[in-house]
């Protein structure tokens, strides 16, 4: 068999800092097509990556394509998404799955329609202590589960470049971007819990305060249109609750990434790997040695191949992707209206 041909749309930053570099290391697969809008950022990241074809086209990459990778901003993963799987390719598409609920429920329609594979870049999952967390809860050392706690933490590190501040090309900021990583992975730690009720709450003071020290680029305070600091509240219909809270910018010592998960038989955070236990008559901390070092966006790059070839399922399922951005888009609700957003049957029609 020859190798999956893949194209990519969308040759920034994401493109030629993670997937290009990720798929060069896959055997069964070659990056064989690039568009952009832009055709001399497309041509560069040919000329970078041994790229064979440059298209001025999406329609003609997917002529030419079996799988794309999208990598573009926010506001276009549905559309190029549902284009490329009603032409029968395959599809990764980076985080968030899209803006709106509405949008990933065309994404999901699109690939039971065409019957291509659908998944969504959520990497976290594929990190060595991901899925050393995710045994440790399915084997239930940690009992049934109680308070999750996120933090997704930069000091003053809004990203400067790029569309990342603008609403309509984004959605939304921190959490959008940055927040859902934990969220995702929370979720899928804890097999897809039931939410029921989201209260949140954002700001964007700092950043559209001019003169503010930023450490990832100048920030245009009159055309930052995102949150830039959020927290938000979940309760699920099991009764856990899940705290939440991600920023650019916020004025701590130090950036900070926590995921941590308080159940009736122990605890565990994620970031580093943890096991807190009551055995022997002993208060238990236990520090696993893990010992996968392959990284995980080579593993994502494999997992997307092999499921295209019908050798594995995707480890991140649409379905999945869909309930990251309906919480996420309570978050913003509640925030707007000042009222807790009821999720009463979010699950009913996805699984």
């Amino acid at each position: 068999m020859g190798k999956l041909q893949v194209g990519i749309i969308g040759a920034g930053g994401i493109a030629r800092g993670r997937h290009l570099p990720a798929f060069q290391q896959i055997e069964n697969a070659q990056i064989a097509a690039v568009f952009d809008t832009d055709l001399s950022k497309a041509g560069a990241a040919a000329e970078a990556f041994d790229i064979p074809a440059v298209y001025g086209t999406v329609e003609e990459l997917l002529a030419h394509v079996e799988a794309v990778i999208i990598c573009t901003p926010n506001k276009f993963h549905a559309e190029l998404a549902v284009q490329a799987l009603e032409a029968g390719v395959h599809v990764l598409c980076e985080k968030p799955m899209a803006m709106t609920t509405s949008e990933c429920r065309d994404m999901i329609d699109a690939s039971r329609r065409s019957g291509a594979v659908l998944t969504i870049g959520y990497h976290y999952r594929y990190m060595k202590e991901s899925s050393t967390a995710r045994q440790m809860v399915v084997e239930g050392e940690i009992g049934d589960p109680l308070v999750v706690r996120l933090q997704a933490m930069r000091r003053r590190k809004v990203p400067g470049w790029g569309v990342f501040t603008n609403k309509e090309l984004q959605g939304g900021g921190s959490l959008i971007d940055y927040g859902c990583h934990l969220l995702d992975l929370a979720l899928w730690l804890l097999d897809d819990p039931q939410p029921v009720e989201v209260n949140g709450r954002t700001y964007d003071r700092l950043s559209k305060t001019p003169g503010q020290i930023n450490e990832w680029g100048a920030i245009d305070a009159e055309s930052f249109s995102v949150e830039d600091h959020v927290t938000g509240y979940i309760t699920f219909e099991n009764g856990m609750t899940l705290l939440l809270e991600s920023s650019w910018a916020a004025n701590i010592k130090e950036d900070k990434e926590e995921l941590s998960i308080s159940g009736v038989d122990g605890g565990l955070q994620v970031f580093p790997l943890e096991l807190y236990q009551s055995k022997f008559g002993s208060m238990m901390s236990t520090e696993p040695h893990l010992t996968n070092s392959e990284r995980e966006d080579v593993l994502q790059a494999k997992n997307f191949i092999e499921a295209c070839l019908g050798q594995a399922e995707v480890v991140v399922k649409p379905e999945q992707a869909l309930r990251v951005t309906r919480i996420i888009e309570a978050v913003y609700e509640s925030s707007r209206t000042g009222k807790s957003v009821r999720l009463d049957n979010v699950y009913a029609d996805e699984v």
